[in-house]
Order: structure tokens, then C-alpha cells, then sequence
């Protein structure tokens, strides 16, 4: 069983939706049976399914996962770990639900508290889920973690997040969004070698490093067969970094050491052999110029709760890449291996950012770790 025996599932059909309820505790008296059900095709659970009464006591958490985005695989891999950690900490009811496109009555058919949205990619973390929520929050208020629709957009959307970040004196690489079959000549307006990628997703989908005006051609025309719109990037050759911040503090820098050419979608989920270094050695200026970037810009854009920002690192100093409001929350994830570096464990960690969600709205938090 992929959790610990004393932990419930219990299914719940929708349209569209599948709905795993975490219970700390059995169920007395409760009929249960045991089947396998496949939330996606490379993931595969045990489930233990039963009629469970609401907790009158704990505060009901909603985590989504899944998504009609690309991220949808990793998406489940981060909500099933979300999930697992707000019911090991004992104070929350759990509702998992892997979803595609939910509207607002199937959300709120299951009567939460609090609503913990762990997708990955425009639909999910780039505002046309936030829309929904914010309308669930302002109608009943029912709080939900992360942005609202406005700054997940602009985050979203990498030129967008670029320009705010150059507001506040932030350095990021020259940069441009083409759109497909624009005539833009790559090779002349910024050179090899650049990075293309979607200007609006994230886990680096499709990105590519194009080291000739060879490669660059190659690369867009391949790309632009799946997206309309790119954005072209100065290659910056240097150490990656990343820093989180979570409810405003700002987390031990990671350096990230791939063992492949680039911190890419496999290489972020699925492979063992990338290095991470907490702290890394850096000039302390240039550390402070990295987590000071990442505080602004969260604080800028009108981010709440958590969020990721990426950099790369040469001899001139920090460049900002982007951030990301919705951050892995997996077994490889960053914003989990920090925030355990300062002592704070997944079940914390999460519990803290449902708690930041419950004080924002009119229903008062009732339980807390203990």
C-alpha cells in the first residue's frame, strides 16, 4: 500500500473526478474492501474504500491533482505526497482528488475547508483554475493555497515575469516571445548559442539549447509544430540555482548539479543521479543578491505562500530565470528538501501553507499540530 496502514482511502465518484478521502484513523463499524484503481498509467494504488462521516473536529483539505496539462503525471506524483504528508500531521481531513478540468459545483460537492491545488502547467497554475477558486473563496468563503488569477498568469507567463522582475532592478537574460511562423530571425536579434522554450509552462517542457543557428532553426520548427508561442533566451553558461520562499521567508539556496547537459523534465522527476548542494559556497553577495531577487518578486507579482524562483550563476553574478508558484512537491522536489534543511518536515511544511490559506477566510482554523 503506497501509504501507512492506519491511513483511509475512501473513493467518491463525479463526473470527471476521482476522490481519495484521508482519514487519520479507521473507521469503526465501517464495511471496507480493498482494490487497485489507476488514478494515471504510471501510477498505480492500493485503495481502501468506505463510508466515512465528516470530521466534525479537523478541517476538511481538498488537494487536486492530475490536470489536462502536460505536468499531469508529475502533478499526481506532488499531490499524492501532499496528501500523505496533511494526514500524517493529524490535523486536517483529507480529500485527494485527481482531476481533469473540475468546475466549481464538483469542488465544492465535497464540502471543503480549504482547497490545496497541486497542478502543474497553464490550466492548472497559470490562473483558469485561480478563477474558479477565487469564486469558490469569494462566494463561500472557502480559502485556497497559492496565488490568485491574476499574478498566477503573470507568473505564468515567462516575458511577463521578466519585465516585472527588470521593475525592481532584478537581472534576467535578453529575451523575446516569438510566435509561430513570425518571420523573427533568431540567429541575427540575439545568437547561439539561446534557449527556446514555451513561454507560458513549466518543469522545463520542450526547452532546448541551441548552440548554432543550425540548431536554432531545427529547434523552433520542431517546436512551433506544438506551440504557437515560444520564448527565445540568452544562454547564460554557468551554476544553476534555485531558491524557494514559503508564507514570505525565503529558504537555503540549492544549487543543482545534473548529470545530464541540463536540469530537464526527467532529470527534475525520474533521475537519481542529479546532485543538489544546500548552501552552496557562493560570494555572499551574490547569495544575497539571489534570495533579496526572489523576495521581491514574489512580493511584486502578489505572490502568496510558495513559490520557486530559478537562476543561473556566472562570473558577472545572478540572473533570474522565473518562478514558479506551484513547485514540485515530490520525493526529488526542491521546495521540500529546503524547507527540511531548516528543519521543517513535509507534514509542516504543508500544514503550514493550509493554515496561511484558512486565515485568510472567514472559517477559523480549529486544529493544529501537535
Amino acid at each position: 500500500m503506497i501509504f501507512a496502514r492506519s491511513l483511509t482511502w475512501c473513493v467518491t465518484r463525479l463526473p470527471r473526478v476521482k476522490a481519495l478521502n484521508l482519514s487519520p484513523k479507521w473507521s469503526s463499524g465501517a464495511a471496507a474492501k480493498t482494490r487497485k484503481a489507476r488514478t494515471h498509467d504510471s501510477l498505480l494504488i492500493e485503495v481502501v474504500t468506505m463510508n466515512l462521516p465528516r470530521s466534525t473536529s479537523l478541517p476538511r483539505v481538498l488537494v487536486l491533482m492530475g490536470g489536462p496539462d502536460a505536468e499531469r503525471e508529475v502533478s499526481i506524483m506532488s499531490g499524492t505526497e501532499v496528501a500523505r504528508a496533511l494526514t500524517v500531521s493529524g490535523a486536517f481531513e483529507v480529500i485527494a482528488l485527481t482531476v481533469d478540468k473540475p468546475t466549481a459545483a464538483e469542488l465544492l460537492a465535497h464540502t471543503p475547508d480549504v482547497i490545496y491545488p497541486v497542478l502543474h502547467g497553464p490550466w492548472g497554475e497559470g490562473g483558469p483554475l485561480q478563477e474558479i477558486l477565487e469564486t469558490i473563496s469569494a462566494s463561500r468563503g472557502i480559502g485556497y493555497v497559492g496565488p490568485k488569477p491574476r499574478a498566477a498568469a503573470i507568473a505564468m507567463d515567462k516575458i511577463a515575469t521578466k519585465a516585472f522582475a527588470s521593475q525592481v532592478g532584478v537581472r534576467t537574460p535578453r529575451a523575446r516571445q516569438i510566435q509561430r511562423n513570425d518571420g523573427i530571425d533568431l540567429a541575427r536579434e540575439l545568437g547561439a548559442p539561446l534557449v527556446l522554450k514555451p513561454s507560458n509552462d513549466g518543469s522545463s517542457v520542450d526547452l532546448r539549447i541551441c548552440r548554432s543557428n543550425e540548431e536554432i532553426a531545427e529547434a523552433r520548427a520542431h517546436l512551433e509544430m506544438k506551440r504557437e508561442f515560444l520564448m527565445a533566451e540568452e544562454f547564460i553558461k554557468g551554476r544553476e540555482m534555485t531558491v524557494g520562499i514559503v508564507n514570505g521567508q525565503v529558504l537555503p539556496i540549492i544549487e543543482i548539479i545534473p548529470a545530464v547537459e541540463y536540469y530537464d523534465y526527467q532529470a527534475k522527476y525520474f533521475r537519481d543521479d542529479t546532485r543538489y548542494v544546500l548552501d552552496p559556497a557562493l560570494d555572499e553577495r551574490v547569495a544575497h543578491e539571489m534570495r533579496s531577487a526572489t523576495h521581491a518578486i514574489f512580493t511584486t507579482l502578489g505572490l502568496r505562500d510558495v513559490a520557486r524562483a530559478d537562476f543561473m550563476v556566472d562570473e558577472r553574478g545572478a540572473w533570474f530565470l522565473e518562478i514558479n508558484t506551484a513547485p514540485g512537491m515530490t520525493t526529488h522536489s526542491l521546495i521540500p528538501m529546503a524547507s527540511r534543511h531548516r528543519g521543517v518536515d513535509m507534514p509542516q511544511l504543508c500544514a503550514d501553507l493550509v493554515h496561511a490559506a484558512l486565515a485568510r477566510t472567514r472559517k477559523p482554523i480549529t486544529a493544529a499540530i501537535s
